[in-house]
C-alpha cells in the first residue's frame, strides 16, 4: 500500500512537473518568437538600397533651376541606373527663374547614389542621397556649377565636364 501511495504521488508529481515544464517551454518558445520578431522587425526597418529605377525621386545638384526630378527611364541596363549612368527624368520642382521648368523632360547623369559601388582598390562608395546633374542630349551640363561631392568614377564614364564643374571630388 505504501508503494501505491508513492506511485500515486509520483504520478501526481509528474503531472505537476509536466505541466510546469510545458509552461516553461511555452515561455521559452514565446521568448524565442519575440526575439525572432524583433530581428524580423529590424530587418524590415532597414531600407534596402537598390538601383535608380523608374519613379525614383532624385535631388538636382546643379544650378540649372530644377530642385527635384523623377526618373522616367534608365538609359543603360535592365535593372536601373548606377553612378555615372544617364537617365531620362521629369522635373517635379523648379526654381522660378531657372533654365528648366516644372514638367520638362530632361536628361541627367547620376552623380550620387545610395546604392554602394565597389572601387578598383577594393573599397566601396555610397552616398546618403540620390543626386543628378542635368545634361543636354550631347552630355554637356546645363548648369554652370555642381554642388557637393562627385565621385571620380565619372571620369571613366566620359563625364569630365561635370568633374571640372564640381567643387569636391570624392
Amino acid at each position: 500500500m505504501a508503494s501505491r501511495v508513492t506511485s500515486k504521488l509520483s504520478s501526481a508529481g509528474r503531472l505537476l512537473l509536466g505541466s510546469l515544464g510545458n509552461n516553461l517551454l511555452g515561455v521559452a518558445k514565446s521568448s524565442q518568437e519575440t526575439i525572432a520578431g524583433q530581428n524580423y522587425g529590424n530587418i524590415l526597418s532597414q531600407q534596402q538600397r537598390t538601383f535608380i529605377q523608374m519613379r525614383t525621386n532624385l535631388k538636382v545638384v546643379d544650378n540649372s533651376g530644377a530642385k527635384r526630378v523623377m526618373c522616367i527611364q534608365a538609359l543603360k541596363g535592365k535593372k536601373g541606373a548606377r553612378l555615372g549612368d544617364t537617365i531620362i527624368a521629369s522635373v517635379k520642382e523648379a526654381q522660378p527663374r531657372g533654365k528648366v521648368k516644372k514638367g520638362e523632360v530632361v536628361y541627367g547623369v547620376v552623380v550620387r547614389a545610395a546604392m554602394q559601388r565597389g572601387r578598383c582598390d577594393g573599397s566601396e562608395i555610397k552616398f546618403d542621397d540620390n543626386a543628378v546633374v542635368l545634361v543636354n542630349k550631347q552630355g554637356e551640363p546645363i548648369g554652370t556649377r555642381v554642388f557637393g561631392p562627385v565621385p571620380h568614377e565619372l571620369r571613366k564614364k566620359k563625364h569630365v565636364k561635370i568633374l571640372a564643374l564640381a567643387e569636391h571630388i570624392a
